[in-house]
């Protein structure tokens, strides 16, 4: 296993510990988190013995039924949500997080991740120059924007290339992935939702 493949075990093993630890401080059972969530007791088990690796949105979901933000389970740090129907996060504040979701070279900041009751998940998604081992699939829909550079888009075995300006809309149960062209990275705005 190579630095970045055993850097991605640890965020995942970790991941996997907040949210079995979080569950229990809860006194919430396996039953009660899958009512919460909509998953199975089943598939839950299965994150939290590190036999299934979850999606972003599945995170977004956990962590909503666990009343912690998704950026807790991420990386163990608490963040104050400001309350009422707005939050901020200033730019100095944001953090850049490797994706735990296999050896890809791709960067994730976190935009909007001090709002507690989100129904979307918002990142700046730096874009590896390799596609990632495997490719994602993940309940819900995904709204993206290029800000910078250019990428190839791989969709349900479809490849696009994305621009500068460029946007793409998709459901994100069809496998998907994406890397940089050129010499320039590319930073897509990349807006998640678990809803349909």
């Amino acid at each position: 296993m190579n630095a970045p493949e055993r850097h991605a075990a640890e965020i995942y093993s970790a991941i996997c510990n907040r949210i079995r630890l979080k569950r229990q401080a809860n006194k919430f059972s396996l039953n009660e988190l899958a009512k919460k969530t909509g998953f199975t007791k089943s598939y839950l088990s299965q994150i939290e013995n590190m036999k299934r690796e979850p999606s972003i949105s599945t995170l977004t979901k956990i962590a909503f039924a666990l009343e912690v933000d998704v950026s807790y389970l991420k990386t163990g740090e608490n963040r104050n949500d400001e309350g009422g129907s707005i939050t901020r996060l200033k730019n100095s504040e944001r953090k850049v997080i490797p994706n735990p979701w296999g050896s890809s070279t791709s960067i994730y900041e976190p935009i909007n991740d001090k709002k507690l009751d989100r129904a979307m998940d918002g990142y700046i998604v730096t874009v590896g120059p390799e596609f990632p081992p495997e490719p994602l699939t993940h309940e819900g829909q995904e709204l993206a924007f290029v800000l910078e550079g250019s990428q190839e888009f791989v969709y349900d075995g479809r490849s696009f290339v994305l621009e500068k300006g460029d946007s793409f809309c998709f459901d994100s149960n069809k496998p998907h992935f994406a890397r940089s062209l050129g010499s320039v990275p590319a930073k897509v705005l990349v807006v998640l939702t678990s809803k349909k």
